[in-house]
């Protein structure tokens, strides 16, 4: 990923609000002769650290492909995301672009344990199903979870190095960053309104970086 300072996410706590609140991740190892190996999976932080350390879990047979704890790999985590219209700014001339928020978590993920990786599924489940008003329990259904979750492999990644950017405009003028904001939250076709919040957050909490 190319990483420019105008763009550069460096703040650990907007790296954690990322992760907690897009927990939808893709873990990219090399699979050798085979080519790049590509798996999908939930993360959450872990709960003990207050830095940027990952836990996560995949099927085992994923786990196996991507030989967790021999190679190293790069968790990404997608943040909001949407397409800029040149009509979006009212001004020019512009071209198209992509908006979005990432971060690159380069490492080497540590398998853990069957009690460990069960803790990584309970963790998870409660993560995302804290927001609900009744939330599930994986102990309602404790029995049957330990059955199947040896089908699992759970694993911690205790970033070596961190990427993260938020592409939101700020190269922009300020009257052009409200109006792609504007157009995001209201565009009848390419509406973003997350992606809209983070772009609002960024101009009120960010420094101006055109220079």
């Amino acid at each position: 990923m190319l990483e420019q300072r105008v763009f550069a996410m460096e703040d650990v706590a907007a790296v954690r609000a990322l992760i907690s609140g897009h927990g939808w991740a893709t873990l990219v190892s090399d699979g050798g002769d085979a080519g790049p190996v590509v798996s999908h999976l939930p993360v959450i932080l872990d709960p003990e650290d207050d830095g940027v350390v990952v836990l996560g879990h995949l099927a085992r047979r994923d786990a196996e492909s991507h030989r967790l704890g021999e190679r190293q790999a790069v968790l990404v985590v997608q943040g909001p995301h949407g397409y800029v219209s040149p009509s979006f700014y009212r001004a020019g001339p512009y071209v198209p672009t992509w908006n979005y928020v990432v971060a690159h978590l380069h490492g080497r993920p540590e398998p853990l344990g069957p009690e460990e990786t069960y803790a990584v599924l309970s963790a998870t489940v409660d993560h995302f199903e804290a927001v609900r008003p009744k939330p599930f329990r994986l102990a309602d259904v404790e029995e049957y979870g330990r059955r199947i979750a040896p089908g699992t492999a759970g694993f911690r990644l205790v970033p070596a190095r961190i990427a993260a950017k938020a592409k939101l405009s700020q190269d922009k003028p300020a009257e052009v960053v409200e109006r792609v904001i504007r157009a995001l939250d209201e565009d009848p076709v390419h509406a973003r309104p997350e992606l809209a919040a983070a772009m609002r957050a960024a101009r009120s909490t960010g420094p101006d970086r055109r220079a």
